[in-house]
Formats: C-alpha cells, sequence, structure tokens
C-alpha cells in the first residue's frame, strides 16, 4: 500500500488487514527496522528523507473517509455571495463538490478537478487560472497561472498540500505547484488549509504557505493514541491557527447550520471542535465565517469559542 500510494495512515491500515492499530504500529516499526518505509505521525511513507509526490490516482484512495468530514467541515465556511480561491488536491476536490450547493458563489481554481465538479452548478461562477497543464494533479501551473492571480481579492483560499508542520507551515513536493499556492495565499484575505491527521508532521520540499500565514487547519481526529498528532496541533494553535477538527459523524453531510454558521450533526452537536490557545497571533484576530456584501469585499469575523487540546486527546 506504501509503494502504491506513497502514504498510508495507521488507520486505513487497520481497516484493511482488519486489525487493530496496535497490531499495525508494530508491524510498521518492524518494516521501518528493515528500510522498507518511514514512520510518520499516524502512519508511514516510503523510505528516504522528504516525502516524494503521489499521483492523482493514489491520493485519491487515501485517507478518502478523513477527507470527505474534512471537506463537510470546510463547505460550511462559505457562505452565500463569497469569493473565494480553491487550489488543486483530491481534499480541495471534495469541497468543491460540496460548494456546487451554495448560490452566488465565485470560485477561483487553477485545478480542472474542482472546476469539473462546479461544471453544473447553475448558481456558482467558476473562474479558472490560464498556465500549463500538470498532468499529475490535474492543475493549472506556470507563469500563465501565476499572472492572471495579479489584482484579485478574494475572501478567502481553500489550500491542501502534501505536508503540514508548525515549523515550515503547508508544503508541497513540487516547485511549480508551490509557487501558484503562493499566488493564491496572496489573492485571500484569510487562507484555510484542509490537511487530513497523516499529514500533520510531514515535511516535503516547497514551503507554499508559512505557519504565521495560516488563518485556519481544518483536519480529521486523529487516532486517540497518536500523542505526536496531538502534539502537532497543539504547536500549531500556539502560533495562532484555529483548528477545527471534523468529528466521527461529519462525513454523512452538513446537517443543520448552528448559530455560529458550522454544521450540527443529527443530534444538533456541532462535528468539530475549535482549538485556539495561547500564543494568538497579534496581527489579525480569530477568523470565523465571513460575511461580505459583495464577492470580493470581507469584514471582521467574530472570534470561535475555545476548546482546550485535552478534548482532543480524550477521545
Amino acid at each position: 500500500m506504501v509503494r502504491a500510494n506513497g502514504a498510508v495512515s495507521l488507520r486505513e491500515l487497520a481497516r484493511v488487514v482488519q486489525t487493530s492499530e496496535v497490531t499495525v504500529r508494530r508491524d510498521v516499526r518492524a518494516l521501518e527496522a528493515e528500510g522498507l518505509l518511514d514512520r510518520r505521525h499516524g502512519g508511514a511513507v516510503l523510505p528516504g528523507g522528504f516525502t516524494r509526490e503521489s499521483g492523482f490516482p493514489q491520493k485519491s484512495l487515501s485517507a478518502t473517509a478523513e477527507k470527505t468530514a474534512i471537506a463537510d467541515l470546510a463547505a460550511s465556511l462559505v457562505e452565500e455571495g463569497e469569493a473565494i480561491v480553491v487550489g488543486a488536491g483530491t481534499t480541495t476536490q471534495e469541497l468543491a463538490r460540496r460548494l456546487a450547493r451554495v448560490p452566488g458563489l465565485t470560485v477561483v481554481t487553477n485545478s480542472l478537478l474542482v472546476a469539473q465538479a462546479l461544471a453544473h452548478a447553475n448558481r456558482v461562477e467558476v473562474v479558472m487560472t490560464g498556465g500549463t497543464l500538470r498532468g499529475t494533479n490535474y492543475a493549472l501551473v506556470g507563469s500563465g497561472a501565476e499572472q492572471s492571480l495579479q489584482g484579485l481579492r478574494v475572501s478567502r483560499a481553500f489550500l491542501s498540500g502534501s505536508g503540514l508542520t508548525a515549523e515550515r507551515g503547508l508544503s508541497t513536493s513540487n516547485m511549480l505547484s508551490a509557487s501558484v499556492d503562493r499566488a493564491l495565499v496572496q489573492a485571500a484575505a484569510e487562507v484555510v488549509v484542509l490537511a487530513d491527521h497523516t499529514k500533520l508532521g510531514t515535511d516535503t520540499m516547497f514551503q507554499t504557505v508559512p505557519t504565521d500565514v495560516i488563518t485556519r487547519l481544518v483536519t480529521d481526529e486523529p487516532p486517540a493514541h497518536d500523542d505526536r498528532a496531538a502534539t502537532e496541533l497543539q504547536a500549531l494553535a500556539d502560533q495562532g491557527v484555529q483548528i477545527a477538527v471534523a468529528g466521527a459523524g461529519a462525513g454523512a453531510g452538513a446537517g443543520p447550520v448552528a448559530e455560529d454558521g458550522l454544521p450540527s450533526g443529527p443530534s444538533g452537536r456541532q462535528p468539530r471542535r475549535e482549538v485556539p490557545l495561547p500564543g494568538q497571533r497579534r496581527t489579525r484576530s480569530a477568523p470565523g465565517p465571513l460575511r461580505s456584501p459583495s464577492p470580493l469585499t470581507s469584514e471582521p469575523a467574530d472570534r470561535d469559542r475555545p476548546t482546550r487540546m485535552a478534548d482532543l486527546r480524550r477521545r
């Protein structure tokens, strides 16, 4: 599975081989000792330094349940009439499928997969960048893509990547993709990173979004035994990143919307936790759902209610 996908989570391995994560973790340690793979927070990758980039077919099969839950929660942050940018990736593709239901939305993207997901949404306007097609992830890259983003201003950007650490922020394995992602960030008032727990603590070659530029991280709930993932989340929160964690039931659909603009589950309980901890960034206030009088303007958002990191470990 690691050879096919480039990376795999312990949770997914345990599901596929129908055994406990304790057993899987022991076997992964043995394989690492033989030099066959490298362990990462909550999973394993191919051996050797920075992780390499997998192709789209491999990425689309990795952590599918987690990506669904993350996309459900991220979609709840978007309101009618907003203008946003959405980067390339399998998680952002899942997000785009849910954005098709948001009326009056304008989506700027360099991803053919995102555009395809929104192609039949008659109430959503899709604006594509120029550029050169990169076949491995169906994204437009290069100077044409970057130049088409100059002078653009939207409420927020939704981005994914290959790895996320508190030290370097979001990173990817391809230089051209990283350059376009940086241009997408420059166009947005807020930056929302979508990353499942297997990417936490993973560092790849090219930095795309420094930690101090990330407004919010939307992730899934890491396994209870994964202290390292919880530590990484704590470090991100200490640097002022708002952490939104999709709960176990979030993948079933957006559900009714609660007062703070995020979805609630069938029981009315919201399928996420916000983790704003000490160390808030002084340069801007904590983000909440933007309410814009026009698609290209935004105004300050309300602060989300804090929840302690201990709630994450309790699961």
